[in-house]
């Protein structure tokens, strides 16, 4: 229980003490972040505060904090924003909170744009699945040149996703589309991404609590072996890309190999090896238009 009177840096101590001993692993992280977000304070701001004591207030609303976490509430959800390629992306209910390893998308993604054009000039991007915009607004802020359109079932994640353009500035060169993957639209478009729902419908139940409880379960299923979307959007992609554009996608464990064969038989070529994320697992996985 916080109490009124704490000081900042023992709330922060006892908080991390209470996370860790529920088996939370990053207790010190949320502890750091809670009670920054709490405080209105950045890390250098709390250290400089440390022993100021705590608000009845302020108390309050940590232990409010506290108690959503401890029943498993991801931090993001419980403020309500991610960082995503160092950018601050606001979340809803019906977002999937943007996670490390689908940077790795944003990095082959780069990669590839970039050696069609080095700042994106004329390039049209797809994101399919946008949900926050996480992917489709990262590679916007690398590439000043380009432009990007960002399609979802959800009206209320594509509120999401155009809040976010609005207030990273790329509102202008950001269009969001409702649509069942790129189903309402005509291309072209030289590079396609997207992190599609790719956990099998069994596996739901055994996913952390975190992910299981507060994730939309549109955004995480992907069918009885969780390969439905790509099944799905692959085809649609390869029709929308110009000759020589580029199509990548966020593969799950041990999902790969499948995925280009997917890709393969809609004519698209496998060019490159897939992207492996920071644990080893490879995660991006990218085919190209050849031209006719």
């Amino acid at each position: 229980m916080t109490d009124s009177g704490t000081t900042i840096e023992r709330a922060r101590r006892e908080l991390a003490t209470r996370l860790q001993s529920a088996g939370i692993e990053t207790a010190a992280l949320d502890a750091r972040l809670l009670v920054g977000a709490t405080l209105g304070l950045d890390l250098t701001g709390m250290i400089a505060q440390a022993a100021r004591a705590l608000a009845p207030a302020e108390a309050a609303q940590l232990e409010r904090f506290a108690r959503r976490r401890l029943a498993g509430e991801p931090v993001a959800r419980i403020l309500g924003v991610k960082e995503f390629w160092g950018l601050p992306l606001k979340l809803s209910d019906a977002t999937l909170v943007p996670r490390p390893d689908t940077e790795t998308v944003v990095e082959l993604a780069l990669e590839i744009a970039r050696e069609r054009s080095p700042s994106g000039g004329g390039l049209r991007i797809l994101d399919i699945g946008t949900g926050s915009g996480a992917i489709l607004l990262a590679l916007l802020h690398e590439l000043p040149g380009a432009y990007g359109v960002g399609t979802d079932l959800s009206l209320t994640t594509l509120r999401a996703a155009k809040g976010n353009a609005i207030d990273l500035g790329l509102a202008d060169r950001a269009a969001f589309v409702a649509c069942r993957y790129a189903a309402a639209l005509a291309g072209p478009f030289d590079l396609i991404v997207s992190n599609p729902p790719y956990i099998r419908t069994a596996d739901i139940a055994s996913l952390s609590r975190e992910v299981r409880d507060h994730d939309p379960h549109l955004a995480l299923d992907g069918g009885r072996d969780g390969f439905e979307a790509y099944r799905a959007l692959i085809p649609q992609a390869a029709g929308l890309l110009v000759p020589g554009g580029a199509l990548i996608v966020e593969a799950g464990l041990g999902q790969a190999d499948e995925i280009e064969t997917l890709m393969t038989a809609a004519a698209l070529s496998v060019d490159r090896p897939p992207r492996a994320d920071l644990a080893g697992v490879p995660r991006a996985v990218a085919a190209r238009k050849m031209p006719p």
